[in-house]
């Protein structure tokens, strides 16, 4: 119900752009946000971004990434700007889904792989 997509491999410096829809039948979208997960550690927050705009950040990612979202598509973005090797990661979108019959559910996206080299 969520697809994520826009990972790959880029080079130290470099961007990316994440992108995240929700789909199916849907009366609205709480939260959204980013996590990831590198290999041997546990999943972390990266950004949150309210139905309002309002946006969240872990605190070393700050300045360098910028969460948004298109609530027209039910759509959430991340831009990943001066990454680093450490950036390096499975990113996972997520986001609070109500569906029209009143269902409330907190979705994961599949994961998307970001690799950047040195």
């Amino acid at each position: 119900q969520l697809q994520a997509s826009g990972g790959g491999f880029v080079q130290a410096g470099g961007s990316l752009r994440l992108s995240c829809a929700a789909s199916g039948s849907i009366r609205s979208v709480n939260d959204m946000g980013w996590y990831r997960q590198a290999p041997g550690k546990q999943r972390e927050l990266v950004a949150t971004i309210t139905s309002t705009g309002n946006t969240n950040y872990a605190d070393p990612l700050k300045g360098r990434f910028t969460i948004s979202r298109d609530n027209a598509k039910n759509t959430v973005y991340l831009q990943m700007d001066s990454l680093k090797p450490e950036d390096t990661a499975v990113y996972y979108c997520n986001a609070g889904v109500r569906r029209p019959w009143g269902a409330f559910r907190d979705y994961w996206g599949q994961g998307t792989q970001v690799t950047v080299s040195s």
